[in-house]
């Protein structure tokens, strides 16, 4: 091993710097631990700047603060996602946390008892424990079919979508009938004439709004966190699905959609002669197509003999049960239904920093830029 590459021994090193990473470090902080977070990202908060334009989060204002420090907002609002990237961004600030950023980890693995992370630079870091928090949108999910579209088709996974300013003339097919997509195609059915394929995995029974975020959404929420999770029968019974499908709607319904004019569709099963092939046979004219497919997770930088099978390893809570030091935070129903969420990725946070081990109290490292 070659120590000219690596900084000493670290407490602690969480890989990703969105609000899981953040939250942990304020806990790791407070108990004087000496950390580093490293951040793929220029600036923090750029993983919510880097989506399309008019997102606002779904959840209200008086659940959208970090540990410590309450989301500077009508507590019933729905802050826009460059509010909510700006709110993260000072959060690290103000607390001073070790963030180094453009640092993208490819290669984390475990060598006499401790761990590595190593960038693409050279740059290496060593730590007793470490902490995998990239969260859920990692690696856009698109059907290998989408290759055979017809050249003149513009297509591009929502996560490259910003605003229809992106679309060329003609019909729109936005494939996928989650959040993402529902908000998307009533955005570009304004401008351009829209089709979504899929079918939804639910919706939330009422409007969305202040009225829910006073007397809903609180009840969704204590569901999300104390429900549906990991120590209860039907949370263990409902993850599989949760995992599997869309979640329910929640701001856009399909009734907002057929109100827009936008037409629902059968799912996209495959591509013939260039065109895009409904379950049902149907072929679509479509100059334009949004993949609101989801994504996958991606944990191929991860040394393979700290996963089961690519996968998490097994795990309670975020704490690898086969390799002591090794956590994750911020992954889809990591432990509740909520832990993807602002308010299970912070619960879930505060559990993991009184299970990492300690080195000992050390001073938290300078802040890096």
């Amino acid at each position: 091993m070659n120590n000219s590459n690596v900084t000493g021994m670290l407490d602690t090193i969480i890989i990703g710097g969105g609000q899981a990473g953040l939250a942990l470090g304020h806990h790791l902080k407070k108990q004087q631990r000496n950390f580093l977070i490293l951040d793929a990202n220029r600036r923090t908060g750029d993983a919510w700047r880097q989506r399309w334009d008019s997102l606002r989060v779904f959840t209200p204002a008086k659940y959208d603060g970090l540990p410590g420090e309450p989301f500077p907002a009508d507590p019933l609002s729905f802050p826009t996602k460059d509010e909510l990237a700006g709110y993260l961004e000072g959060y690290a600030e103000r607390n001073a946390l070790p963030v180094l950023h453009g640092t993208r980890v490819e290669r984390l693995w475990r060598e006499d008892g401790h761990f590595l992370a190593a960038s693409g630079d050279g740059r290496r870091w060593e730590a007793r424990n470490a902490v995998v928090a990239t969260g859920v949108s990692q690696a856009p999910r698109v059907p290998a079919f989408a290759a055979g579209l017809a050249p003149s088709t513009v297509q591009f996974h929502s996560s490259d979508y910003r605003n229809p300013g992106q679309l060329q003339d003609g019909p729109v097919l936005v494939v996928g009938v989650g959040n993402s997509g529902a908000e998307i195609a009533l955005e570009v059915c304004r401008t351009h004439p829209t089709t979504i394929a899929g079918k939804p995995g639910g919706e939330l029974p009422v409007k969305h709004g202040r009225a829910a975020a006073r007397f809903v959404l609180p009840v969704v929420r204590f569901l999300g966190l104390h429900v549906l999770n990991l120590d209860t029968p039907v949370g263990r019974k409902a993850a599989p699905a949760f995992k599997a499908h869309a979640a329910p709607l929640i701001r856009t319904k399909t009734k907002d959609l057929a109100a827009a004019g936008v037409r629902l569709v059968p799912r996209v099963t495959g591509v013939e002669d260039g065109k895009p092939v409904l379950a049902d046979g149907t072929r679509l004219d479509a100059a334009n197509v949004i993949w609101c497919t989801g994504f996958r997770d991606d944990f191929s930088w991860v040394d393979p003999d700290l996963l089961d099978d690519g996968a998490l390893p097994r795990q309670h809570r975020g704490v690898a049960l086969d390799t002591p030091g090794l956590f994750f935070l911020g992954q889809e129903f990591l432990y509740a239904a909520a832990s993807a969420t602002l308010p299970g990725g912070s619960r879930d946070a505060q559990y993991l920093a009184g299970k990492i081990p300690q080195l000992g109290r050390i001073d938290v490292l300078p802040m890096h830029q």
